[in-house]
């Protein structure tokens, strides 16, 4: 149970931590090490072309799972981008790997909304989006901490949220967690090192 608890707190401050890369002498990770966490495990969201979702879509491509939403104003897009450039480094291997974002704002980010945003950085990208039920039990399944924050108007308000990025190995095993400012030849290294299993 202990463990469980400091697993939770791990992930909902991890956004608020600096990225410090992992030492260059040994072969490790340079994200923080998951495997064998006992949840973020399975989700079932609609894409940005409507059609439904599972992780085990994917298997056999690494997946990189980031939550976000559209009307972020820098950590959110900043992220998309880096991840473009992690896509770029990897070559011809970074048609084995798969980005999907989820949006953490479902009552803005339309099937529509997501099918302009997402593809914008990268073709290949997908953007996934639930009912207010099942993003709230998806972001629980996750650990994802959010929290809408009020604007001046109903409309204009912000949503804070966990920015770290979940990577799945090619059997669908969530395997690393990587904080928010990671930088893209990180971000590639470890995709490398997964694709290489």
């Amino acid at each position: 149970m202990k463990k469980f608890w400091f697993l939770t707190l791990f992930l909902l401050f991890a956004a608020c931590s600096p990225y410090k890369a992992a030492d260059k002498s040994n072969d490790s990770f340079k994200a923080t090490d998951i495997t064998g966490a006992e949840f973020a495990k399975s989700l079932s969201l609609t894409d940005h072309t409507g059609k439904q979702r599972s992780l085990s879509d994917f298997k056999g491509k690494v997946v990189a799972l980031f939550f976000g939403y559209t009307h972020c104003p820098d950590v959110c897009p900043t992220t998309l981008f880096d991840l473009k450039n992690a896509m770029k480094l990897l070559g011809d291997k970074s048609n084995q790997v798969q980005v999907l974002f989820v949006t953490v704002d479902p009552q803005r980010d339309t099937q529509a909304v997501l099918a302009q945003f997402i593809p914008s950085f990268d073709a290949r990208f997908i953007g996934l989006r639930g009912s207010l039920q099942e993003t709230a039990e998806t972001l629980g399944n996750f650990k994802v901490f959010y929290s809408k924050v009020d604007g001046k108007t109903k409309a204009d308000y912000t949503v804070d949220h966990s920015a770290g990025i979940y990577v799945f190995d090619k059997a669908g095993k969530v395997r690393l967690y990587m904080n928010y400012g990671v930088k893209a030849p990180d971000m590639a290294s470890d995709f490398k090192k997964l694709l290489a299993e």
